[in-house]
């Protein structure tokens, strides 16, 4: 059994976290809400790198064997400084952007992300290897996060502040939109309310957290860490551990739903 360190600015990464802890439930995980510090989008990359370091640091102390960056814009601003710094692995987040170009049929795709996730060099080398292919419309969706902070997950204002996001990306013809931040997909019954309502019911939203995990499986497994399949928990909340640098509520009401 490993012990996995898990980050985000908020609860955003406890959307990886539920597909991680469904593929590998036999590991000890510690969860980090970065909650005083969020959101990151508006935080210049040399603060997000000082917070990240402080975070691996915590995890260090706690014996982590791997760590876990569910958090797009820490990805974009840190992993790279983080793996020259550090023995133990690290798996980041990066934009569906491969799978939603393969599926369209418009040839046109939206990104919804925070504005430190589109300018990040991960986003970019990608969206470079299929620019040439298809359209990528990109779109920051403003108010998300402090949406899915405050736990206004659907109704009225959660529909009004999507749809300011969501509805200029749906107008360009995009037919798979990725969710470029990992608080998104807790507003995923919003979104696809309103694309309904808009006149878009057959879009698709894109969560990269299964990919994510699939590749920390294959990270652990090629450092002999995965365990075996007689070694799951059969209670995995009594393996995970959640902290968080400002109030814990938020971050202890989401974790018992997930």
């Amino acid at each position: 059994m490993a012990v996995i360190g898990i980050m985000d600015s908020g609860v955003g990464g406890l959307s990886v976290f539920r597909e991680i802890r469904r593929l590998m439930p036999g590991h000890h995980y510690l969860y980090y809400s970065d909650n005083a510090h969020c959101p990151y989008g508006d935080k210049s990359p040399e603060y997000i790198r000082k917070r990240l370091h402080e975070i691996t640091g915590f995890f260090l102390g706690k014996e982590a064997d791997a760590m876990v960056l569910a958090c797009n814009t820490a990805t974009a601003a840190a992993i790279e400084d983080l793996r020259a710094c550090y023995d133990i692995p690290f798996v980041g987040m990066e934009p569906a952007v491969k799978p939603a170009a393969l599926g369209t049929m418009s040839g046109v795709i939206g990104v919804l992300a925070t504005a430190g996730t589109l300018k990040g060099s991960k986003y970019l080398n990608t969206k470079g290897r299929f620019s040439d292919r298809i359209r990528i419309e990109e779109k920051v969706g403003r108010g998300f996060v402090e949406l899915v902070e405050a736990g206004k997950l659907t109704g009225p204002e959660a529909e009004a502040t999507v749809e300011a996001s969501l509805k200029p990306l749906l107008e360009t013809g995009a037919d798979r939109i990725v969710l470029g931040c990992t608080h998104y997909p807790f507003l995923l019954e919003t979104l696809q309310k309103v694309a309904t309502r808009l006149g878009y019911p057959d879009v698709q939203f894109i969560d990269p957290a299964p990919a994510v995990a699939a590749r920390l499986q294959s990270v652990l497994s090629e450092r002999g860490l995965a365990p075996a399949s007689d070694e799951a928990s059969a209670d995995a909340a009594v393996a995970t551990e959640f902290f968080a640098s400002g109030s814990p509520a938020t971050l202890l009401s989401f974790a018992g739903k997930i």
